[in-house]
């Protein structure tokens, strides 16, 4: 009789966190574990895989192609694991939850994950604002919201960690900025993350610019592009199929890392916040084509 094999939704759940950051280091930070109860945890996921799943060396962590299929897998078994608690516990949870969330990620998975919640929490009250990074988080700081899905910088180790990505230069095939020209740069209004990589990098590689669209909203950042009057930043797993990176092209400069985060609110109720951070953290956040997003 063959062994029956089995996947610890603890051991699921650290190795995400390996996968969502690329860091052990980072992975026990979020989860409050030892990093060699981390490697412990991912080890014996594998051996129960009788796979290899994590790829290390002294300067990098990666995933194995076992390792990407086991991510997809792990996030579909928490994902039912957590709906089937809530389905048994949530009906009793009640309260208001102020949510904040970064207009590109609102345009994402989450407004699913959102309906999916106030049918599991009914007597939640769910009071949703979408709007800039910075902006939330100084919503947050002041104690008008309880709990924000935002982008900020790499390694910054502010809130939990949902995914870590690279920021890129977008633009379409047609725009080739000459490197004798200044960048024609499409960006949100300031403050914003993007718009200090793309101006930060170009200042430091010694490269002129000008900006040839302001915009507050994603979709506006996307249409100008498209327009082909200048060339944007996104996270690259946000680049839409009808955009193209220009990223070690045209002499432009590298650009930092990003990451998704969630926040929460120190004085909030703890119950609703951590419902919804479970149903966001088992967002499938890959590459995607069919929904236009960036990054602020």
């Amino acid at each position: 009789m063959a062994q029956e094999t089995n996947f610890d939704p603890v051991l699921l759940r650290t190795f995400l966190a390996v996968a969502n950051g690329l860091s052990f280091t980072r992975a026990a930070e979020q989860l409050g574990l030892s990093q060699p109860t981390v490697s412990q945890h991912v080890r014996r996921l594998e051996e129960a895989a009788k796979r290899q799943l994590v790829s290390r060396d002294t300067r990098s962590v990666s995933l194995t192609d076992n390792g990407q299929a086991m991510a997809g897998f792990a996030r579909t078994i928490l994902a039912a694991n957590d709906d089937a608690v809530s389905y048994f516990t949530g009906s009793a949870m009640s309260g208001r939850l102020r949510f904040g969330a970064a207009d590109e990620l609102a345009l994402s998975e989450l407004p699913t994950i959102l309906r999916q919640f106030r049918e599991l929490y009914p007597r939640i009250n769910l009071e949703l604002t979408v709007t800039q990074s910075g902006t939330l988080y100084r919503r947050l700081a002041a104690n008008h919201l309880d709990l924000i899905f935002i982008n900020q910088e790499a390694d910054l180790g502010r809130g939990t960690l949902v995914r870590r990505d690279r920021l890129v230069w977008v633009g379409t095939e047609r725009l080739q900025p000459a490197p004798e020209q200044p960048v024609p740069l499409i960006t949100y209004h300031a403050p914003s993350l993007s718009r200090s990589a793309a101006i930060d990098s170009l200042d430091g590689a010694g490269r002129t610019w000008r900006i040839t669209c302001n915009t507050r909203e994603i979709n506006g950042v996307l249409a100008a592009t498209r327009a082909g009057i200048g060339i944007c930043v996104l996270a690259q797993s946000r680049v839409p199929g009808d955009l193209r990176i220009l990223s070690g092209r045209f002499d432009l400069p590298a650009l930092p890392d990003v990451e998704m985060a969630l926040v929460d609110n120190p004085r909030a109720a703890r119950p609703p916040i951590e419902a919804l951070s479970r149903a966001i953290l088992n967002l499938p956040l890959g590459p995607h084509t069919a929904t236009d997003r960036g990054a602020r």
